[in-house]
């Protein structure tokens, strides 16, 4: 629907043109009308109607007067003029301010009809051809900041113009589905964004090479995702199956030059590529923090150094003996180290992802092997080689694969004879002993033992007396207490020695364990 002002001085005349003819079907919609020059003038200022009849002569300010002082002030709409006298002088007056149609009244419907007909097909015409132009604008400029930001040009000023680079700070992020358990991503993180954010044009999405990609333009937007990325820290992970939880996310530094931003996304590129080495229930990797904790870029080049060949051999012949060794002995705690050992020999090891997960393939191969030498294939559950490989090579962690091989080889163990689970609780108070500063959660070690989390939470509170997350944290404040008293490490670094990444989060758990804070627990058993 096109939009309509009518505007003459009688309300009879008014109330005529409304009813002579079916505006809507006409494709037309009058959306107010006007009973003098400068209500019309005001009116077309505040609404930008797409079409006016107006008649000429009026009182305050005649028509052809708020004609022309609309068309100085830009106005572009389409005019139809009405007057009672048939002069030609009107007319061509009326000409010069751009009119479609110079009517007299009586309006004839016939002929009001017929120029409607012509405004309307004229109208379709211009809207597609700006629609095709805005298009056209839109892909060129996404393709020129595509190419900006991979590296592959620089930009003009008249070009940092066009796409809003006038910021003092940008960042870009990268984002993604979280897990292989999800369809697709339920709703777009650049609309999330701009909910939260007063200027869209401070948001920019982009598809690059299949991935979801935002540049984030001033402090404002910057800001935003930074309360927003709060929600993921590891202690409080997003709530389950909530729209958060579905994505992955890794952000480049903030940089405060139009010049820096392909810095920016080169920097949340290089950890996205790095997310297999993700901790269980961690949602984002940010530069440049989580980028220390991940292995080197080594990683991710296909140009190894060294004998990598006889590494992998090593790695795969030393591994399979372990575990075979511990199956057969039923040695479920010994195996779960084992596994962690080999989590971490990975996790430094000058591989490319790919050849990780190949590697892991050939180990369950290999330890498959092995105990059917020493047990009959149809006793033990074995799933299809082609599983495996698929599992393997399609997991977006490396922990997936850990906790995938750990539960296969529990069903293997419990196949060849192991029944009694009286000490898996010392199993598993054995294991926290040994890894309470890692991210361990009982979601993540529950399969390492071959129970669900569920499971696994209730007897560990039948034979302790306390729940897991209780007893994790009185080991952690533990031997937070021992490293307060015996160094000099500031708060937040015995935080993280102890597994806690959100010094907050660890100074509520102190308390709560020992009725002061660390830094009171310090000063109090340190005093001579």
């Amino acid at each position: 629907m096109y939009s309509v002002l009518i505007a003459d001085d009688e309300k009879i005349i008014r109330m005529g043109l409304c009813s002579i003819i079916d505006w809507n079907s006409a494709g037309f919609n009058i959306i107010g009308e006007a009973a003098n020059g400068s209500e019309a003038l005001e009116f077309i200022k505040n609404n930008n109607p797409d079409v006016v009849m107006i008649d000429i002569r009026m009182p305050k300010l005649q028509g052809l007067d708020a004609l022309k002082q609309a068309r100085e002030e830009g106005f572009t709409g389409k005019v139809i003029v009405l007057s009672g006298y048939s002069d030609f002088e009107y007319a061509r007056t009326a000409m010069r301010f751009n009119t479609v149609a110079y009517l007299t009244k009586p309006v004839d419907t016939d002929e009001l009809l017929s120029v409607l007909s012509k405004i309307k097909t004229d109208l379709d015409q211009e809207r597609q051809q700006e629609e095709n132009h805005s298009s056209f604008m839109s892909k060129a400029r996404k393709t020129l900041l595509r190419s900006f930001l991979t590296g592959e040009l620089s930009l003009s000023d008249n070009e940092k113009n066009d796409l809003n680079l006038n910021h003092p700070s940008y960042q870009v992020i990268f984002y993604e589905k979280y897990s292989n358990n999800i369809s697709d991503i339920s709703y777009s993180l650049s609309d999330l964004l701009r909910v939260a954010n007063q200027n869209e044009r401070e948001i920019e999405a982009i598809d690059i090479d299949g991935n979801n990609v935002i540049l984030l333009k001033g402090n404002h937007p910057i800001e935003k995702l930074k309360l927003l990325l709060d929600k993921y820290s590891n202690e409080l992970p997003p709530e389950k199956n909530s729209q958060l939880d579905s994505i992955f996310i890794s952000c480049g530094s903030i940089v405060n030059t139009v010049d820096d931003i392909p810095v920016s996304y080169a920097e949340a590129l290089q950890l996205l590529k790095h997310r297999f080495f993700s901790d269980q229930n961690q949602h984002t990797l940010i530069y440049p923090d989580d980028l220390k904790k991940l292995p080197d870029g080594s990683l991710l080049s296909s140009e190894n150094t060294g004998d990598t060949a006889t590494l992998r051999e090593n790695i795969i012949n030393s591994y399979t003996s372990l575990l075979v060794n511990n199956i057969q002995v039923f040695n479920r705690n010994k195996i779960a180290v084992i596994l962690k050992d080999l989590q971490d020999t990975l996790y430094n090891a000058p591989f490319t992802i790919n050849e990780e997960k190949n590697l892991l393939v050939d180990l369950y191969l290999h330890i498959k092997e092995e105990l059917i030498l020493h047990y009959n294939q149809s006793d033990i559950p074995f799933i299809a080689n082609s599983e495996a490989l698929s599992f393997i090579m399609d997991s977006l962690y490396l922990y997936e694969i850990v906790l995938f091989l750990a539960e296969q080889f529990d069903k293997i163990m419990e196949s060849i004879g192991y029944s009694s689970r009286d000490s898996i609780i010392d199993d598993v108070i054995y294991y926290i002993g040994h890894n309470y500063q890692t991210n361990i959660t009982l979601e993540n070690i529950a399969p390492l033992f071959g129970y669900n989390s569920s499971y696994l939470g209730k007897i560990f509170n039948k034979k302790t007396g306390v729940n897991f997350n209780t007893y994790l944290d009185s080991v952690r404040v533990d031997n937070a207490k021992n490293i307060l008293i015996n160094t000099k490490n500031q708060v937040y670094k015995v935080a993280e020695m102890v597994g806690y990444k959100n010094v907050d989060y660890f100074h509520i758990k102190f308390k709560k364990h020992t009725g002061m804070s660390p830094a009171e627990f310090r000063k109090h058993n340190t005093e001579e």
